[in-house]
């Protein structure tokens, strides 16, 4: 899922966990909070691809057009970059990793980042299974280049 719709939902979460629990922020930094959060987990896809391609060729592509990052997300990996569960596997470690450090600081904002992230994975999830088709197809190039 794009950046922009990863805000919209954040932004939709954050607004019910702002209503819903008693955070130690201002309404409108909670909000804030929840968008960055929720966005800003997705640069972990700039490891997982270093980690899956041995360079950091798509973090290149960004810096040298930061567009891409708003309007031109299709552009910002290669195919073979990275794969959904590896996004998925280091969302879900980060995520714990955040969560846990954050329990120890405040419990309320701690929930607040677990239903934040865990929206984002979620979506992701829906995003994914609506993209099946395209994984197969992807998979199957992958299959055929490593037989050569």
């Amino acid at each position: 899922m794009y950046s922009r719709e990863h805000a919209i939902v954040s932004a939709v979460v954050g607004a019910g966990g702002v209503v819903g629990l008693s955070l130690p922020l201002p309404w409108w930094a909670a909000l804030g909070y929840a968008v960055a959060v929720g966005v800003a987990i997705d640069a972990d896809h700039f490891l997982v691809a270093r980690l899956e391609t041995g360079d950091w060729a798509a973090l290149r592509r960004c810096l040298r057009n930061p567009r891409l990052v708003v309007s031109g997300q299709d552009e910002i990996f290669d195919p073979f970059d990275l794969w959904p569960l590896q996004r998925l596997l280091s969302h879900h470690v980060l995520g714990g990793v955040a969560v846990g450090g954050l329990w120890l600081v405040s419990q309320p904002l701690a929930l607040f980042t677990a239903v934040v992230l865990y929206a984002h994975v979620l979506a992701d999830l829906v995003w994914d299974n609506y993209r099946l088709e395209t994984y197969r197809e992807q998979h199957a190039r992958a299959a055929e280049r490593a037989s050569e």
